[in-house]
């Protein structure tokens, strides 16, 4: 009787020949967090910046609406005090909305650099990895099938 190769032994000699690299794996994660470490940067500083400015707006419209508050000698400074109040406020609601757009174009400018850069290094990573794998699978396939 004709005696039939053992594809079990040979399959788990092949398999116990290729090696475990977790270098890649180390290395995508220490690439995630990077890339979370700066993300998180950007929307910190966002905040930071949002908040600042909302805390300025506050305090002009209080500064503003406490002069508009006081006693006027003539009844038409009232009317004046308004009008002025008014104007002062939609101006500074216009300068202030575009200062928050800045802050959110500086978010988005920020977020899509960081993207891009995360993308090709994720690619170039995963590039070598692969390479670095092929060569290991294919000197193990080699050193399996030899026997």
């Amino acid at each position: 009787m004709a005696k039939t190769q053992d594809f079990t032994a040979m399959f788990k000699d092949m398999m116990g020949a290729f090696p475990v690299d977790m270098s890649s794996m180390d290395e995508a994660f220490k690439t995630q967090a990077g890339l979370s470490e700066k993300l998180s940067a950007v929307a910190l500083e966002a905040a930071d910046k949002s908040t600042a400015l909302s805390t300025k707006w506050t305090q002009d419209y209080l500064a503003k609406l406490q002069d508009m508050t006081k006693a006027k000698a003539e009844p038409a400074d009232y009317a004046k005090s308004m009008t002025d109040f008014a104007s002062a406020t939609a101006e500074a609601a216009a300068e202030n909305i575009a200062a928050f757009a800045e802050i959110a174009k500086k978010v988005q400018v920020d977020t899509m650099e960081l993207m891009m850069a995360a993308g090709k290094d994720m690619t170039d990573e995963a590039s070598a990895a692969v390479q670095k794998a092929t060569k290991e699978a294919t000197a193990a396939a080699k050193k399996a099938t030899a026997k």
